[in-house]
C-alpha cells in the first residue's frame, strides 16, 4: 500500500510541475504566474480541488504520441471565493503553449457542465496560444463544444475571462461569449489573427500590444472590462468583484454585513452642482458618497467615460450603477457609452441585480460620425435594455434630461419604478437657448426679446416640477439625503415582480 501510495504522490508532483522548471522560469521571467499559481491567489487557501490532473492527448500525428505530459495544458477544479463556490479553468503555458487539444477541451466543458449544473460562477484564465495545429479538426470542434456552453449558461451563471497572456485565434471568442474581461497590462492580449498573418495579408506592421494589448480593448474596442498592472493585482480584485456578484440568475443579490448607516446624510452634496449649468462636476463623488462606505467596483472605466458602469452596494446588498459623467462630453449619450451601458443593464436584468442611475444628460452627441457608425441603434440598444428590465430600477436625475435622452435613462415612461430629481434637475426637450432660437425664431433679432424668452423659458421648463406635477417625477429630495431616499426605495422595491409576455426571445438591435 505504502508504495502505490509514494507512487501516486510522484505522478502528482510530476503533474504539478506542468511543462517542467525551465518553462516555469521562463513564465516567471515575463513577469506572469504560473497556472496553479494563480489559482491559489484568487480562491480562499487550501479550497481548491482540482479534477483531470492526469488526462493527456491523444494525438499520434507530426511526433505527437512523443510528448505526453499530464494535465495538457489546462488546470481545472473548483474553490472557494470569501467562502462562495467558484468553477475555475487556467490554461498552463508552459505545457504546449497552452494551446487547445480535443483533451485540453473535454477538460474544459467538464467543469463548465459542473458548473452549470451546481449553478456557480466560472472563471477562465486565459494564456495560451490558440488550436493545437497538430490536431486538426479535434482542436476545432473542441471550441464549439466550450462555445456551446458558453451559449447555454449566459444568463443562468456568471462567466469571468481573466486574459493573463496570449489569447489568440479560436481562443478568443469564449471570453467573448463570457460576462466580463479582464486584462493584464503589457504582458495580455487578445486578436483573431496575430501580427504576422496582419503583416501578409494586409502589408500592416503593428506589434501584439498595438494589435491586441490592454491598452487597446480596455480603452479603443470595449473588448475587455478593465486591465491591471500585473497577475496579483487582478486576481486580488477578482476576488472583490465576485463579492458583488449572485452564483446564478435564481438565487437574488448577496449580502454582507454593512457598517454604512442607510440614513447617512452627507451635506457636501447640496453643493456639488454648480451654480452655472454648464460647469462640469464629478459624478463619481456623488457615487461614492451614496453607496455603502464609498465602495465601487467600477467596469469599463476607461472605455466611454462620459457614462459610469459599476457594482456597489447599499445596505450590504448589491446594486448595479449607471451614471452619466459631466465631466466627459458634458455627459451625452453617444454610441460608445450607449453600448457600454446597455451590456451592463442587461447583465444586471439577467441576474436580478437592481439598478440605480444617476442622470445628467444633455442629450445624444450630434455628429456625422455618429450617425454615420450608427447612433440611432447603438442609442435603442440602451433604451431597449432598460425597457426590458424586470429588476428594481431606482432613477435620480442630478441636473440636466434633455431630449430622447432623458427617455432613455431610465425614465418612468419606459419603467423606472422610483424617479427622484434634485431641485437643479431641468427636465426639458432641450436647453433655453437652442429651444428659444426654434420657438421664437420671429425674434431673434431682438437681444431683448430673445433675452426675456430665454429667462421665461427656463422658468417655466428647466425644472423638476412640471414633470412632478404630472407624476413622472415621484419627489423632489434634497441632494444630501440621496443615500436614504434611495436605500429605502431599494428596501420598497426588494419584493418586486412584473411579468413580460412569452416570446422564444427578443430581438434586440444589436
Amino acid at each position: 500500500m505504502k508504495d502505490v501510495l509514494e507512487k501516486l504522490e510522484d505522478r502528482r508532483a510530476e503533474a504539478r510541475l506542468g511543462g517542467g522548471q525551465k518553462r516555469i522560469d521562463a513564465q516567471h521571467a515575463r513577469g506572469k504566474l504560473t497556472a496553479r499559481e494563480r489559482i491559489e491567489l484568487l480562491v480562499d487557501k487550501g479550497s481548491f480541488e482540482e479534477f483531470d490532473m492526469f488526462v493527456q492527448h491523444r494525438c499520434a500525428d507530426f511526433g505527437m504520441e512523443k510528448s505526453h505530459i499530464p494535465g495538457d495544458g489546462v488546470v481545472t477544479g473548483w474553490g472557494t471565493v470569501n467562502g462562495r463556490t467558484v468553477f475555475i479553468f487556467s490554461k498552463d503555458f508552459t505545457v504546449f503553449g497552452g494551446s487547445l487539444s480535443g483533451a485540453h477541451a473535454a477538460k474544459i466543458t467538464k467543469i463548465q457542465d459542473m458548473a452549470l449544473k451546481a449553478r456557480a460562477p466560472i472563471i477562465g484564465l486565459f494564456d495560451a496560444g490558440g488550436a493545437r495545429i497538430q490536431e486538426g479538426v479535434d482542436a476545432l470542434g473542441g471550441y464549439g463544444e466550450v462555445f456551446t456552453r458558453n451559449v447555454i449558461s449566459s444568463g443562468v451563471i456568471p462567466q469571468i475571462s481573466l486574459i493573463m497572456g496570449p489569447c489568440a485565434g479560436g481562443d478568443v471568442y469564449s471570453p467573448a461569449m463570457t460576462d466580463f474581461i479582464f486584462m493584464v497590462k503589457d504582458t495580455s492580449y487578445m486578436f483573431v489573427t496575430g501580427p504576422d498573418v496582419v503583416k501578409t495579408v494586409t502589408n500592416e506592421v503593428v506589434t501584439a500590444e498595438e494589435l491586441g494589448g490592454a491598452s487597446v480593448h480596455a480603452v479603443k474596442s470595449s473588448v475587455a472590462d478593465g486591465a491591471y498592472e500585473n497577475d496579483l493585482e487582478l486576481l486580488l480584485q477578482m476576488r472583490r468583484l465576485i463579492d458583488f456578484l449572485p452564483s446564478n440568475n435564481m438565487e437574488g443579490v448577496p449580502e454582507i454585513p454593512s457598517f454604512d448607516q442607510p440614513d447617512r446624510i452627507d451635506m457636501s452634496l447640496d453643493t456639488l452642482v454648480p451654480d452655472n449649468p454648464n460647469k462640469p462636476y464629478d459624478m463619481k463623488e456623488l457615487i461614492l458618497k451614496t453607496v455603502d462606505e464609498g465602495d465601487f467596483f467600477e467596469i469599463q472605466g476607461k472605455f466611454a467615460p462620459n457614462i459610469i458602469t459599476g457594482f456597489a452596494r447599499f445596505e450590504g446588498r448589491s446594486v448595479g450603477i449607471v451614471a452619466n459623467q459631466p465631466m466627459v462630453l458634458a455627459g451625452v449619450l453617444d454610441s460608445d457609452a450607449s453600448r457600454k451601458a446597455a451590456r451592463f443593464v442587461r447583465f444586471c436584468d439577467a441576474f436580478s441585480i437592481p439598478i440605480v442611475t444617476f442622470v445628467d444628460v444633455p442629450g445624444f452627441l450630434p455628429g456625422t460620425s455618429q450617425e454615420y457608425g450608427g447612433l440611432i441603434k447603438h442609442g435603442a440598444k440602451l433604451l431597449f435594455a432598460y425597457s426590458q428590465c424586470t429588476i428594481p430600477l431606482v432613477t435620480v436625475i442630478t441636473r440636466k434630461a434633455f431630449g430622447g435622452a432623458y427617455d432613455v435613462m431610465a425614465s418612468k415612461h419606459i419603467g423606472g419604478d422610483i424617479n427622484y430629481a434634485w431641485p437643479t434637475a431641468q427636465i426639458a426637450v432641450m436647453g433655453a437657448k437652442g429651444a428659444v432660437e426654434i420657438i421664437f425664431r420671429a425674434d431673434m433679432k431682438d437681444a431683448e426679446k430673445i433675452a426675456a424668452r430665454t429667462k421665461e423659458y427656463e422658468e417655466r421648463f428647466l425644472s423638476p416640477f412640471i414633470a412632478a406635477e404630472r407624476g413622472y417625477i415621484d419627489e423632489v429630495i434634497m441632494p444630501h439625503s440621496t443615500r436614504r431616499r434611495v436605500a429605502r426605495a431599494l428596501t420598497l422595491l426588494r419584493n418586486k415582480s412584473a411579468d413580460m409576455p412569452w416570446k422564444k426571445h427578443d430581438n434586440i438591435p444589436l
